[in-house]
């Protein structure tokens, strides 16, 4: 019986055992990919780094997890299923060969790499401005004027993004010229949402739904997400579509390979309960008592946070510890969205079903508004309105048992749904409970669990008839599942809400609420997504780099 060779674990036992230093330059709080890649620049630069993290598996939302099977070993993705902007000097790939790193990435289908499923339509989005305008015209041939403005505002942003990120923090008279004769849409639409947005462009609401199709990628309802930042995401992906070969942890792998050869150090299953805080400033952290570890005290000259925002500001440094401003800043924060997620393992190739090297995404209807309405109805549950279907085995065709044993393929689907623990029959909604694991133990949560799982996988079979019958392998996660190995804020794999709000220069920036203190991650100004928390830990990294050189 041939079995998936890779093991996302394989370095879980060696890590959790690493002897914690007394101190070092940087203490790093959370081992995702922000954290790492802060990490690695640093240790590169020969400082010494140590990085925590409860979780038994070092990468955030980056990671695979392993289950046998009867069949032999399936590996699944948490939270990278697709990336886009990896061709050549993509801003991925070049974050990564910063810290030299090297990572392949397979080109998802180029004539479709998002498949968008609404009742009597599919569209396919391709690569490229001019295909996806091309495609949207004939899609909806009477909507010309509403489909050229929309363009128009894609192509302003995309020009803006890359003439600001070439000018880097210098934000001259020049910025604002260019803005006056290549950015004027864009303007118009820095303080405001999607649905304003579409509203002065169209009111053919299948239109709007198509437009809006990837809404999953962030996790807001068009009246909440800022419109630079679904028009940011879309160009994102309109570049080309990627799947890095091997899996996405390869990504989080290789930076800590880099960091251990630089001499620094990667404790896991080693949360942080505390950053040390002394006369106003940072000065490194105390670990969180586990079953085989007693708390201990790291001392260190910076820490930074790679941990959740909300967390980082309210209970690892502490509200004695903010101002009034600060506290009331942090506690009215709002997160992004939350996800059910469902792993299956399959007998067979799913491409003969019509799957390919894409993602499916199922919508019950164009109402994109009405998916983000918590309307439980008789049952109580979470309501199911569509789902987003992936595998990493079409994927990485290069790899197949990387991510399935042989004669089967990984499928992962998934679905927003509120976070609420009492919506999921948890009893007890307290963080204790949360992390440990008690609600997974309650018959009412499992209930639950099971019928969500039902609609997911009822919403999957509409599209790909025969599914069921080769599920080999079944497993679900709930929001709370997410909390617990990551200690999210709400259950959202998307850091803060990215409201107009919270949003460009209304978002958290790299240096934390005392002195000492850093932060990087999904919920800072670079963004969330793969690309946005690579970006946050290389500006992080760079500011720490001139602290530590100035002292």
């Amino acid at each position: 019986m041939s079995t998936s060779a890779y093991d996302p674990n394989a370095m879980s036992k060696a890590r959790s055992r690493t002897p914690l230093p007394e101190s070092v330059d940087v203490a790093i709080v959370g081992c995702g990919l922000g954290g790492l890649l802060a990490g690695a620049m640093l240790a590169r630069a020969g400082h010494r780094v140590a990085c925590f993290d409860g979780h038994y598996v070092a990468g955030g939302c980056a990671t695979q997890f392993r289950r046998r099977a009867s069949e032999g070993f399936f590996n699944f993705d948490v939270g990278l299923h697709y990336v886009g902007d990896c061709d050549g000097d993509g801003a991925i790939p070049a974050s990564l060969r910063e810290v030299g790193v090297e990572v392949d990435f397979e080109p998802m289908d180029p004539d479709g790499f998002d498949v968008l499923s609404f009742p009597g339509v599919e569209f396919r989005v391709p690569v490229g401005h001019d295909a996806y305008e091309a495609r949207l015209r004939s899609t909806f041939p009477g909507e010309g004027r509403a489909i050229g403005k929309y363009m128009r505002l894609l192509r302003e942003v995309d020009h803006m993004i890359g003439f600001m990120a070439r000018r880097g923090e210098r934000q001259d008279l020049r910025t604002g010229l260019e803005v006056l004769l290549r950015g004027r849409s864009m303007a118009r639409a820095m303080r405001r949402t999607m649905k304003e947005v579409l509203d002065d462009i169209t009111d053919n609401a299948l239109l709007r739904a198509v437009l809006l199709g990837q809404h999953g990628d962030y996790g807001l309802p068009p009246s909440q997400v800022s419109a630079l930042l679904h028009t940011g995401l879309v160009n994102h992906y309109l570049r080309g579509a990627w799947y890095p070969r091997g899996g996405g942890q390869v990504i989080a792998d290789r930076i800590a390979e880099v960091i251990e050869a630089r001499g620094g150090t990667i404790h896991l299953r080693r949360p942080v309960e505390r950053i040390l805080v002394e006369h106003g400033r940072a000065v490194g952290v105390r670990t969180a008592p586990t079953s085989k570890n007693d708390a201990q005290e790291v001392r260190a000259k910076v820490v930074l946070s790679n941990a959740d925002l909300k967390r980082t500001w309210l209970e690892l440094v502490g509200p004695e510890h903010l101002d009034a401003a600060q506290r009331s800043t942090a506690e009215g924060w709002q997160m992004g969205g939350a996800l059910f997620m469902t792993c299956l393992g399959v007998r067979g190739d799913l491409r003969d079903l019509g799957m390919g090297q894409a993602n499916w995404w199922v919508f019950d209807s164009p109402d994109v508004e009405g998916v983000y309405r918590d309307e439980a109805g008789a049952s109580g549950r979470p309501a199911v309105r569509g789902v987003y279907i992936t595998s990493a085995s079409l994927k990485d065709p290069g790899n197949p048992l990387h991510h399935a044993p042989e004669g089967h393929q990984s499928l992962e689907i998934m679905t927003l749904v509120p976070w609420d623990p009492a919506r999921w029959g948890a009893p007890d909604a307290s963080d204790e409970a949360v992390m440990g694991w008690d609600y997974k133990r309650d018959e009412s949560y499992r209930s639950v669990k099971a019928a969500v799982e039902a609609d997911v996988l009822t919403h999957a079979e509409r599209v790909f008839p025969g599914l069921g019958e080769r599920i080999v392998y079944r497993e679900s996660a709930t929001p709370l599942t997410h909390t617990r190995f990551t200690r999210a804020s709400a259950g959202t794999g998307y850091g803060l809400a990215s409201t107009p709000a919270q949003f460009m220069e209304h978002r958290p920036g790299y240096r934390g609420p005392v002195d000492g203190l850093y932060q990087c991650g999904a919920s800072t100004r670079a963004g969330h997504g793969i690309v946005g928390s690579l970006r946050s830990g290389r500006a992080a990294g760079r500011r720490i780099l001139r602290a530590l050189d100035a002292d």
